[in-house]
């Protein structure tokens, strides 16, 4: 197991809504004794020069082998956070995304790699049942945002 620790610089990331049967996908984020203490959409960092949407699509097919369909306009969070005693601070575009058809149609659990060569996974979340004391959803006010908009009683 890696130990994370956020950057001690301002990230720009881009994180992917992935729906099914109103549920979301969202990968698991562990303290250091892997002890899994909330989740939060897939997606990554943006490279130089590159565009939160491409970025979007990248870490999709980087971590997935799938080739998303970016929906809509982002939504902003500012996200200053404390993991593991560090501060952290990050801006992110979260954005809807549409998976192909035939991708990961059966799969409760997705097990996938970051870059770095950590294992991650994935799983499908009622949104309504995170920031309720036992698991949070990151990044910090994505759930209130989503409610703000409807999102968790369409989805």
């Amino acid at each position: 197991m890696n130990i994370w620790r956020p950057q001690q610089h301002i990230q720009v990331k881009a994180l992917g809504l992935v729906w099914r049967d109103g549920l979301l996908l969202a990968s698991e984020i562990c303290l250091d004794d892997g002890t899994v203490k909330g989740v939060r959409p897939l997606g990554g960092r943006l490279e130089f020069g590159e565009t939160w949407r491409d970025a979007l699509v990248r870490e999709f097919d980087e971590e997935l082998g799938v080739a998303v369909k970016v929906i809509g306009k982002p939504l902003i969070l500012e996200n200053i956070y404390t993991h593991q005693g560090m501060v952290g601070h990050e801006v992110t575009f979260v954005s809807d995304v549409e998976f192909p058809s035939d991708a990961y149609v059966d799969e409760e659990t997705i097990e996938y790699f970051e870059d770095n060569g950590e294992k991650c996974l994935a799983r499908w979340y009622d949104v309504t049942q995170l920031d309720c004391g036992d698991l949070e959803l990151y990044p910090n006010g994505l759930k209130a945002e989503l409610q703000d908009r409807g999102k968790l009683e369409r989805a």
